[in-house]
């Protein structure tokens, strides 16, 4: 049956009235498989009410593909590994995150499928399997989703992107599956694809082979967020509240949607939910809000294998020779003329995991050994969190899946809790095994950790109350309880809060007493000045009011405790030598400079001279004779001090060429391109057409957000494509929750939606969403529209 959708504009007593009979006369009442109601409220947000969770999905499904279908439909054929088919081998893939060409990325998704992972945890009881909630949500999204497509036909889809083309077709509940255990491996295996694509041999249409070379290099903004969760003795009102400010791509597949979805009586979430996935993520209930930033912990091991002599696919452990698995793979390829071949390779793989191309010799390979390799116990406890009620739940939710893939936890509730937990799935390495163990890996990331593989004391430990082999347990997760804050930036869990720093985890799970970036100090700071009224924003302690004003106040902290020195060498030397040996008259940004608001608003002048310079003053250094490069030397004034880890270090040293350099080629750079000086955010960076505020994390920037390229000549950066993506302030009210939210590149991803760039012009002009989450709050939207669903 064709759906019926409502649109509402009348005086407020007649939506009374109406209220009254969609509550008498829902849309499960009447019988069939999948039944939902979804409300639209203002900028186009859902509210997805059901009574289970397989119509919950259908709702869902359907909502989500009157918005984005196209997104969706192209990361089916990622994750099926069927982009060459469609768009060729040597073209990128559509990972907003670290895109490798479509060959690559195909033959590490139908090694995924080959391996059977997926089909092996469907068959398992849950929690190591999905509950039966969970399966009935996933396949009620698909035949939502679905249903829209089937209802609209490609021909007529609104969306241009994807509009009548051959490639646009149904997914399938396995697309749904493969997308959550994908985003688990977000951290691991997915930086991978190009190394374990290519540890095989290529066999062409025409039967040669031949070597594959080994993984590109390729730089994509990796997800990062800002969190805090305030306790009663931080808010003015003793309410629990927090603050959500996850900083994921703004393009692709790994954008939040945000959605309301509602059983009666079992759950009742609004939040943000990545595409694809049936569930939030990032949210709250009536009396819960928690969120999300990404963890310092390794989600990872590689393993140094080593090669039985003579024999490249074969590796010892204790001394005994065992072959390597070949798993082939086959992908087919189009060509520019549009004709397809097919294209056969090897993956190998290892006791360990998938053996890699990088660094394979004729003695050693390495492999990699994934702690989320066979995780989807995320969406369940992600799905659980949606109707747990106070911090304690959570906890028990939490350790009861075990799921967390790369994340820290922070809540709060209306308690006044606040509450911080590395619960996510870490490889179980205690410091005496990554010390007995560890082993050099030339050519390879120094921050990965390297084990012996051909020790069997050297596989991953364990502990009693860890739901699976190789994982640290709930008792050795760094974790921490306050009645004032908790607070996270992308750090380790040692400054937390700095008056209780977390110390004695295993090194696995992030560093102490090491220096904070700027990002997670300005976040420090903020809350300190908030809590003690220092911050010009009235009385102390926070209020809802105070909370988003905190968040989006645009500070840029190097700018605030490196401008003096820096204004001050403009005095002594007014004349500075670029690296051409070019003599630069900086007085006029010097200027600049001196007036300049310190924040990174959209009319900030000089905030982008700046950034420009800061960014010259931290970038690579190259010996002047030969090119190579060297490390590059301190410019810090004091420096880092871990007993004062939120002052230091700081000030600008002067005499370090480097400085005198970096604001040389600066102004350089503005007077070629005639770029005037008092560029202003609003003038140099965009999303689409919509001036974007904001600065970057390394200038110590708070909501950041990152460009897809350097300032051009002519004054633009290229696309904002990362920072700042759904925020969320929430205060917990006994009344119900308090919420104000603004998902930074609006709802939809189709240009032609009126909802492809609403949120994106608030975000722009600082101003939020007051989210509608009761039922009188839904029905007094004079816009609501509502569509009602069965199937």
């Amino acid at each position: 049956m064709n759906p019926r959708t409502i649109r509402r504009t009348a005086a407020p007593l007649v939506l009374a009235l109406l209220a009254a009979l969609v509550v008498t006369l829902p849309a499960w009442a009447v019988t069939g498989r999948h039944a939902a109601d979804i409300r639209r409220t203002e900028y186009g947000i859902p509210h997805v009410t059901a009574q289970d969770h397989g119509g919950l999905g259908y709702g869902y499904g359907y909502a989500f593909a009157q918005d984005n279908l196209c997104v969706m439909a192209s990361w089916a054929l990622t994750l099926r590994g069927e982009r060459s088919r469609h768009f060729g081998g040597e073209a990128l893939s559509d990972d907003p995150i670290g895109p490798v060409p479509n060959l690559a990325s195909d033959v590490y998704y139908k090694s995924v499928e080959a391996s059977g992972v997926i089909r092996r945890l469907l068959a398992r009881p849950a929690p190591h399997g999905p509950t039966v909630e969970l399966r009935a949500l996933v396949d009620g999204y698909v035949a939502g989703f679905n249903r829209y497509l089937s209802d609209t036909g490609v021909a007529k889809l609104p969306d241009p992107a994807c509009r009548g083309k051959e490639w646009v077709g149904p997914i399938t509940a396995n697309d749904v599956w493969m997308n959550l255990l994908d985003l688990g491996r977000l951290a691991g295996s997915s930086r991978f694809k190009e190394a374990i694509a290519a540890s095989g041999q290529e066999e062409g249409p025409d039967g040669q082979q031949e070597e594959q070379d080994g993984p590109r290099k390729r730089t994509a903004g990796a997800p990062g967020s800002n969190a805090w969760a305030l306790g009663r003795e931080a808010t003015r009102a003793g309410h629990g509240m927090l603050l959500a400010d996850p900083h994921f791509p703004w393009n692709g597949a790994r954008r939040f949607y945000q959605v309301h979805l509602t059983i009666p009586g079992v759950l009742d979430v609004s939040g943000g939910s990545i595409y694809g996935t049936p569930m939030v993520q990032i949210g709250h209930n009536a009396s819960l809000a928690w969120t999300h930033t990404v963890s310092h912990a390794q989600r990872f091991t590689l393993y140094r294998l080593a090669l039985v002599p003579g024999e490249r696919t074969a590796y010892l452990v204790d001394g005994r020779p065992e072959p390597m698995g070949r798993q082939e793979v086959t992908v087919t390829v189009r060509d520019a003329a549009g004709k397809t071949s097919t294209v056969t390779t090897a993956v190998h793989t290892s006791r360990y995991g998938p053996v890699l191309a990088t660094g394979w010799s004729d003695e050693t390979a390495y492999a990699l050994a994934d702690a989320n390799a066979a995780n989807l116990r995320l969406a369940d406890e992600w799905l659980a969190m949606g109707s747990a009620r106070d911090v304690a739940a959570l906890r028990r939710v939490q350790a009861a899946h075990q799921g967390m893939p790369f994340v820290y936890t922070l809540a709060a509730d209306t308690r006044g809790t606040a509450y911080f937990a590395d619960a996510s799935v870490v490889p179980h390495v205690t410091d005496a095994q990554a010390e007995r163990c560890g082993v050099p890996a030339k050519g390879l990331d120094p921050d990965v950790v390297v084990l012996d593989g051909s020790k069997p004391d050297c596989l991953w430990g364990g502990d009693d109350d860890a739901i699976v082999p190789g994982i640290f347990g709930p008792g050795e997760q760094p974790r921490l309880t306050r009645a004032d804050y908790v607070a996270n930036a992308n750090a380790s869990p040692w400054l937390t809060n700095p008056e209780a720093p977390l110390t004695g985890y295993p090194r696995v799970y992030g560093d102490v007493r090491t220096e904070p970036d700027l990002r997670t100090r300005v976040g420090l700071d903020m809350i300190d000045r908030r809590l003690t009224g220092a911050d010009g924003l009235g009385a102390r302690g926070f209020t809802l009011e105070t909370l988003q004003a905190t968040a989006t106040g645009k500070r840029n902290l190097g700018g605030e405790i490196l401008r003096r020195d820096l204004l001050a060498l403009c005095r002594a030397r007014p004349v500075l030598t670029a690296a051409d040996g070019a003599r630069i008259d900086v007085r006029r940004a010097c200027a600049t400079l001196a007036a300049w608001d310190g924040r990174a608003r959209l009319g900030s002048r000089g905030a982008i001279l700046w950034r420009e310079f800061f960014s010259r003053l931290n970038g690579p250094v190259f010996r002047p004779d030969d090119g190579a490069p060297v490390p590059p030397e301190s410019w810090w004034k004091v420096p880092f001090d871990p007993a004062r880890p939120l002052t230091t270090p700081r000030g600008l040293d002067t005499s370090k060429r480097a400085v005198r350099g970096a604001l040389a080629d600066t102004v350089q750079f503005f007077h070629a391109g005639d770029i005037p000086l008092t560029l202003t955010p609003e003038q140099a960076q965009r999303y689409g057409k919509i001036p974007i505020p904001g600065c970057t994390e390394g200038e110590g920037c708070f909501d950041r957000v990152r460009t897809g390229g350097p300032l051009g000549r002519d004054g633009r950066y290229p696309e904002v494509d990362t920072g700042s993506s759904f925020m969320m302030a929430v205060e917990l009210t006994p009344e119900g929750p308090r919420t104000r939210t603004v998902l930074t590149y609006s709802q939809s991803a189709n240009t032609a939606s009126p909802h492809h760039a609403d949120q994106t012009a608030l975000f722009s002009r600082g101003r939020w969403v007051t989210e509608r989450f009761t039922e009188a709050e839904i029905m007094t939207d004079p816009q609501l529209q509502t569509t009602s669903l069965r199937q």
